[in-house]
C-alpha cells in the first residue's frame, strides 16, 4: 500500500530555533517513519518580507544551515525528501491556477499576515504577502499532501489550501486530497524576553546550533517573574517563561516540581533556576550539535542532498500539473502535448539541425 504524503518546511530568514523544534521538527522526525516526507526551503516566500539583495544572497547559506538542523535532529534524506521552492517551477504554475480560487478578503482576514508584515517593519503590505497562503497552498497541493504539520501560527494559512483544494475538486474533478493539520506538542513557544513567540526577527531564540556556552548565556539573560527582586520573596511559576521552558524541555519531573515548589515559597533564586535549565536544555542540544558537526564536516554532502530531493519531487510535480490541466481542459497545455512542444525547463527540440 502506498504511503501517504506529508509536506512541511520553512522560510530559509535565518536558523532554526527551539520554537521550531518543538513546533514542528519533532513532529516531523517521528512522522518519518509513517509518512512519504517533502520538505521545502521556501526562498520564494521569504522574498515576501527579504527583498533585499542581500538578504537572497544570504538565502543560500541560510538554506545549507536549515538543512544542517534538519539532519541534526534527525531528518532522513534517505526516507525525506528535502528541496528548494524556486527550483521547482511547477510551483508557480500551480500558484497562479489556485490564486483564481480565493478571494482577497478571505485573505485579508489572516492576521498573521498583518503580523508578519509588522515584524519585517513593512509600512504597506505587499501583494505578494497578501498572497503568502496561497503559495503555501501550492507548496502543499503540488506533491498533493495529506498531512502538514506546523505551527500555531500557520494553522490558519493550511486552512486555506484545504478550502482551496476543496474548490478545485468540486469545479473539475478530484485532484488533491484534503490535507490535514497537525499542530506540534507546543504551537507556540515563548521568546526568552517573554514578550510574545520566539522568533528569528526578535532576538529572543535559542539556535539548535548555539553552542553550550551561549545556550547558558541566553538562559541566564531570561526574563523571569517581574515582581520578583529578591529570592526570598515567593513568586510565581504560571506564565513564568523559565519554567514554561523546564516543562518542555527538563525531563526530571521530579526535579522540575520541587523547583516549582520552592519557587512559590520564595526558597530558591532565579539564578539557581536558569542554571538548572541550561543544563537540561544543553543535554537536550548536545546530540544535535554532534550530529550537525558529522554532516557539515561533508563536503557537498549539502548540495547533493537538494539535487536529489529537488529531481524526486519534480517528478511529482510535472504528474501534478499533467492532472491539474487535463482536469481544467485549458488549451495551452493540450497544444504542448499535441505538438511536442517543450514543457517549462526542457530545451526546445532541434530543428533542420540549429
Amino acid at each position: 500500500m502506498e504511503r501517504k504524503r506529508l509536506l512541511t518546511g520553512d522560510r530559509p530568514t535565518g536558523k532554526l530555533h527551539l520554537g521550531h523544534y518543538v513546533g514542528s521538527l519533532r513532529n516531523r522526525v517521528q512522522l518519518q517513519e509513517e509518512y512519504d516526507c517533502f520538505f521545502v526551503l521556501a526562498d520564494l516566500h521569504a522574498l515576501t518580507t527579504h527583498q533585499e539583495k542581500h538578504q537572497i544572497a544570504q538565502m543560500a547559506q541560510n538554506i545549507r544551515d536549515i538543512v544542517l538542523d534538519y539532519l541534526a535532529v534527525g531528518i532522513d534524506p534517505e526516507r525525506s525528501t528535502i528541496f528548494v521552492q524556486s527550483a521547482v517551477p511547477e510551483t508557480c504554475e500551480l500558484n497562479l491556477i489556485l490564486e483564481m480560487l480565493v478571494s482577497v478578503p478571505r485573505l485579508e482576514r489572516l492576521p498573521s499576515l498583518k503580523d508578519m508584515a509588522r515584524d519585517a517593519h513593512l509600512e504597506t503590505m505587499p501583494f505578494g504577502l497578501l498572497g503568502y497562503p496561497v503559495l503555501q497552498a501550492a507548496d502543499i497541493l503540488l506533491p498533493r499532501a495529506h498531512l502538514v504539520p506546523v505551527g500555531g501560527d500557520n494553522e490558519a494559512h493550511v486552512e486555506v489550501a484545504r478550502e482551496i483544494a476543496r474548490r478545485f475538486n468540486r469545479l473539475y474533478g478530484e485532484v488533491f486530497p484534503l490535507p490535514e493539520i497537525l499542530l506540534g506538542q507546543v504551537p507556540t513557544l515563548v521568546g526568552t524576553d517573554g514578550q510574545g513567540k520566539m522568533g528569528k526577527s526578535r532576538g529572543n531564540s535559542i539556535y539548535l546550533s548555539d553552542d553550550e556556552e551561549t545556550v547558558t548565556r541566553k538562559v541566564m539573560a531570561m526574563v523571569t517573574d517581574p515582581q520578583r527582586v529578591r529570592a526570598d520573596i515567593p513568586g510565581r511559576v504560571e506564565g513564568n517563561p523559565v519554567f514554561i521552558y523546564h516543562d518542555i524541555f527538563n525531563p526530571d519531573r521530579d526535579e522540575v516540581n520541587e523547583l516549582k515548589e520552592r519557587y512559590r515559597q520564595g526558597k530558591v533564586g532565579d539564578v539557581e533556576v536558569k542554571r538548572r535549565l541550561a543544563r537540561a536544555l544543553n543535554h537536550t542540544l548536545e546530540p544535535l550539535r554532534e550530529r550537525r558537526a558529522r554532516f557539515e564536516a561533508q563536503p557537498g554532502f549539502i548540495e547533493d542532498l537538494l539535487i536529489e530531493g529537488t529531481r524526486r519531487v519534480r517528478i511529482i510535480a510535472r504528474d501534478t500539473m499533467e492532472r491539474v490541466y487535463t482536469a481544467m481542459g485549458l488549451y495551452g497545455p493540450q497544444l504542448l502535448r499535441s505538438y511536442a512542444l517543450p514543457l517549462a525547463g526542457e530545451r526546445m527540440p532541434t530543428v533542420l539541425g540549429c
